[in-house]
């Protein structure tokens, strides 16, 4: 476990369990949705307080996408309730190393290089994650270094599951900044067409969402508000698309940062790729303040 303080700020994560974002606590608060928690995350997978989804975030739409064949006996391969692959490779892996530590801040490391990995995923790379938390927000920068002779296509994102303590959730302010919504068939893979959206700001309710939204600006802030706190999930550079979800009846909502839209390793829409000899960067931030 790696622990951070700044100011009110507490954040915990798990680098031998996938290097998920285990707890971020506001004056002693909790701001993350716990489900099932960290045993339950290392057990099977079941996601809970920022989770990392590598190569590939939300779902594939198949087993098979380019030249590979994805098999579930061979490699880590979780499947959603269609039989879809969904959250990629990386879920409560134990490999991850820590190779700088702070009070404030730390980083880790990830050889992409393991047999049972490359048969699903077949781009040998390094990746990094950098976490650092100030006194008013905990930022998360992952970079990705090829380290063979192929361009690594990039598809990953993160899960975070946000709450507000003490807030019932009909009464929690919601701001979404964006402008067009994938539409999506019934096993949430989209379908190539966008419609546009305009969402003003006001209460959760009774409202339930499962949606991606493309097109999302850099700097963009989705937030989340009550109780006299503010939490704001900024996607600040390098995630054009964001999946929201707050299923019923769950005292949480996800803004999740995305790299490239779902089922985008199958498809070519919306994937970029990372050159051997360059990296890739993509940061996000998650800002909390206090309001009246």
């Amino acid at each position: 476990m790696v622990e951070l303080t700044a100011g009110e700020l507490e954040a915990t994560f798990a680098p031998e369990v996938g290097m998920v974002g285990c707890s971020l606590r506001h004056r002693g608060e909790e701001l993350l949705g716990q489900r099932g928690g960290l045993e339950q995350y290392a057990e099977t997978g079941s996601s809970f307080g920022i989770p990392l989804l590598h190569p590939w975030a939300n779902r594939l739409g198949g087993m098979h996408y380019g030249q590979v064949d994805l098999d579930p006996e061979r490699s880590p391969i979780r499947l959603d309730e269609h039989g879809l692959p969904i959250h990629g490779l990386l879920s409560a892996s134990p490999h991850w190393r820590v190779t700088e530590q702070a009070a404030d801040r730390f980083l880790a490391a990830f050889s992409f290089d393991r047999p049972e990995l490359m048969l699903a995923f077949p781009y040998p790379h390094d990746l990094n994650v950098e976490v650092t938390l100030t006194p008013g927000a905990l930022a998360v920068q992952t970079t990705v270094r090829p380290t063979g002779v192929t361009a690594v296509p990039l598809s990953f994102g993160y899960h975070p599951y946000l709450t507000l303590p003490g807030v019932p959730r009909e009464e929690w302010l919601v701001e979404l900044p964006a402008t067009e919504r994938a539409v999506l068939d019934d096993r949430g893979i989209p379908t190539g067409a966008n419609d546009p959206v305009d969402f003003e700001p006001g209460p959760l309710r009774a409202q339930t969402f499962d949606d991606l939204f493309p097109g999302i600006a850099p700097g963009a802030k989705f937030a989340l508000e009550g109780g006299g706190r503010r939490v704001q999930l900024v996607f600040d550079a390098g995630y054009p698309v964001a999946q929201v979800y707050a299923p019923e009846g769950q005292d949480f909502i996800c803004f999740e940062p995305m790299t490239a839209p779902t089922n985008a390793l199958v498809t070519g829409n919306g994937l970029s790729r990372v050159e051997p000899g360059a990296q890739f960067s993509a940061r996000f931030s998650v800002a909390v303040s206090r309001v009246t």
